[in-house]
């Protein structure tokens, strides 16, 4: 089994940040957003997993080659055309092989082996309260029977995810070259929905898979919210002393935080140092100092130094901010 990643796009809707870091390195929750990813891919045992690169490949190499040790393949995109383009570039060297395609900017709560048993070809989907911001499923007896790209007029609320499932490539890799060669776009882009329909249009079943859990990280205010999700629901930072916490709150074993009050929805990763401070809705990247400050729905990015009074921010990586 082979496993393709696209992480090749710039996160532009997630500047400052994305200047410095590809966006699936961004932390949230003190990890990662690829880690969410690849930690589950690793119990799968997978021949290869295949990342299609772009802007700043050679972080995402560097973390993958340090942090796991799968064989790992990294699939230059070229231009930046879209995800049926990415995933033409992913799949094209894989022969006789089923395939599992994530998203690199996504975390999925699913079990992958009971994901990829339901069916042949299988399309994670979740229910959601604004379907007209993504690709939407149409179902029907079991099986889906029609895809549309950020419609105007959804017919479901049935978002697809970015989790797919294809027993044998041959269907996925002719449709995507097909898409490619045609020079057809959909809002501006190659899009892998529209080699999906035509699959579906020339016979091919997709078994519709609802997951429960899907978190979007394509933004701060997502990323905000995600990270409330994943630090409910794994093991959080329950006392520190001489400071007050406000569940929930994870605080990175190797971070500092002194006479503080932390929390709610608050993540600290490693290395980072925090005074006198009051931090709510937050996300505190690696090796931050923070020193009487008060800060609330603020994205902070790693080597970062803050010191002064209330603000809410959204700054990228090695930034300094002194306030009298």
């Amino acid at each position: 089994m082979r496993v393709v990643i696209p992480v090749a796009g710039a996160g532009t809707r997630l500047r400052p940040h994305t200047h410095s870091l590809p966006k699936p390195l961004l932390h949230v929750a003190g990890r990662p957003i690829l880690s969410y990813l690849l930690d589950p891919i690793v119990r799968l045992n997978p021949d290869e997993v295949i990342f299609v690169t772009g802007y700043r490949a050679e972080q995402l190499e560097a973390f993958v080659r340090e942090n796991y040790s799968f064989k790992a393949t990294f699939a230059p995109q070229g231009e930046l055309l879209g995800l049926g383009y990415a995933l033409n570039v992913g799949v094209e060297n894989i022969v006789d092989d089923d395939v599992l395609v994530l998203l690199g900017d996504t975390i999925v709560d699913c079990d992958l082996k009971s994901f990829m048993s339901a069916g042949d070809f299988v399309l994670g989907l979740k229910a959601v309260d604004d379907p007209h911001r993504f690709g939407i499923a149409v179902t029907k007896n079991g099986k889906v029977v029609d895809l549309e790209e950020k419609p105007a007029d959804p017919k479901t609320n049935l978002a697809i995810i970015g989790l797919y499932y294809f027993k044998k490539v041959e269907p996925l890799k002719t449709a995507l070259r097909s898409l490619v060669a045609s020079g057809k776009v959909t809002r501006g882009e190659i899009q892998f929905t529209d080699a999906l329909q035509d699959m579906i249009r020339k016979g091919v079943e997709f078994v519709p898979y609802e997951v429960e859990e899907w978190f979007d990280c394509g933004k701060k205010e997502t990323m905000l919210t995600t990270n409330r999700h994943l630090i409910t629901s794994r093991n959080q930072t329950k006392a520190l002393e001489g400071c007050v916490m406000v569940p929930p709150v994870y605080v990175h074993p190797e971070a500092r935080v002194v006479q503080s009050v932390i929390g709610p929805n608050v993540s600290i990763s490693e290395g980072s140092v925090i005074t006198d401070s009051v931090i709510s809705n937050s996300i505190i990247g690696a090796r931050t100092t923070i020193d009487k400050m008060t800060l609330d729905d603020s994205l902070v990015g790693h080597d970062v130094v803050l010191k002064g009074k209330s603000q809410i921010l959204n700054i990228g990586d090695s930034t300094e901010i002194t306030s009298g």
